[in-house]
């Protein structure tokens, strides 16, 4: 509820007022010499005489001052404000190959790296990533989210939707190893391609995980999946994920995984550039944290908030009560403090 007033210059007839009672108050009231007062007692017995009375004066000004009041047109309004929000298609590309399992430890100590994997204070990468991408699924509500896990064939797990949660809940189950290992790059983004190419949405987004090189023959290449993205518009972004300190734990023991088993970053930047987009590259948990933070900012979604004032006019009450305060002046002033010399 807001509050105003439409005329508020009006109240500059505030002093006009003031200044008139002031000077109504220091007149000396009329007087009359007579010999006796004898004839005015009997006319007006029940009548003061020879005192000015101010009541009525009183209620002259605070008729007055609410006319002023009424003049300046005081106003409630009720203000909403009407979001129109135009979301993004996104389909979000999450490697599930087995290299998933590896954990990313820079710096330390075999013995440092398995008391943290204890401590559950280091996670494999697929764990990292199904995190990071769940903060930022709900950060976006107001776009249709679509997710496909892939290793040597893409798989997807939900269209491209609104319902979240539904979105959510699947990524969830999603492990690495869970389909036939090998890392295909093109086919996932061909099959986000044609889910996104019929989307009516101004902005249309693929993201791309993974932390291996393409080593599946597909029917098309990734850079021929890219061409066929740039043709209808669509940016895919690239994430390489992984550093070149990494282990895996199978059946419990803790190896370190050899140098240059690694992302093949110059094909996953040119797949980037040719759509318009960027590469990224999420060496640990904090890097991939902030990945997914600038991809968020770089793909805004459009907000539109009209405002509408509805506002209603209060001046009548006050008039109202002037009008009756200065029909109650003119009765006393006339009838019961008619006042004599």
């Amino acid at each position: 509820m807001i509050f105003r007033f439409a005329n508020p210059w009006m109240a500059v007839l505030v002093v006009p007022l003031a200044a008139g009672l002031v000077l109504a108050l220091r007149r000396l009231p009329p007087a009359l010499l007579v010999s006796q007062l004898a004839t005015f007692r009997t006319a007006f017995p029940a009548r003061p005489l020879g005192h000015p009375v101010h009541i009525p004066l009183y209620l002259y000004a605070a008729a007055m001052l609410l006319a002023i009041v009424a003049l300046m047109r005081p106003q409630f309004g009720n203000e909403r404000l009407i979001e129109r929000r135009e979301g993004i298609d996104i389909v979000l590309i999450l490697d599930v190959s087995g290299s998933m399992q590896c954990y990313d430890a820079a710096g330390v100590s075999e013995r440092d790296v398995a008391a943290a994997i204890n401590a559950g204070r280091l996670k494999p990468r697929i764990e990292v990533a199904k995190e990071e991408l769940r903060k930022f699924v709900e950060s976006r509500p107001n776009d249709r989210l679509g997710l496909i896990a892939f290793s040597r064939l893409p798989y997807m797990v939900c269209p491209p939707t609104l319902d979240h949660d539904f979105l959510l809940n699947h990524l969830a189950t999603l492990e690495a190893g869970m389909l036939t290992d090998g890392t295909g790059i093109a086919t996932p983004i061909a099959s986000a391609t044609t889910r996104l190419q019929t989307s009516s949405a101004k902005r249309r987004v693929a993201v791309l995980f993974t932390d291996g090189m393409n080593n599946v023959q597909a029917s098309i290449t990734p850079q021929q999946a890219a061409d066929i993205a740039k043709t209808f518009s669509i940016a895919v972004y690239t994430v390489g994920i992984g550093s070149e300190s990494a282990w895996v734990a199978p059946r419990g023991f803790l190896q370190r995984i050899p140098p240059g088993e690694g992302v093949d970053e110059e094909l996953l930047r040119s797949i980037a550039a040719k759509t318009g987009a960027r590469y990224f590259a999420a060496r640990d948990r904090e890097s991939f944290a902030k990945v997914m933070k600038e991809i968020d900012a770089l793909e805004t979604t459009t907000l539109e908030a009209p405002r509408y004032l509805d506002y209603r006019e209060q001046f009548m009450p006050l008039l109202t009560a002037a009008l009756v305060l200065l029909l109650v002046a003119f009765l006393l002033e006339n009838a019961w403090l008619q006042t004599v010399p």
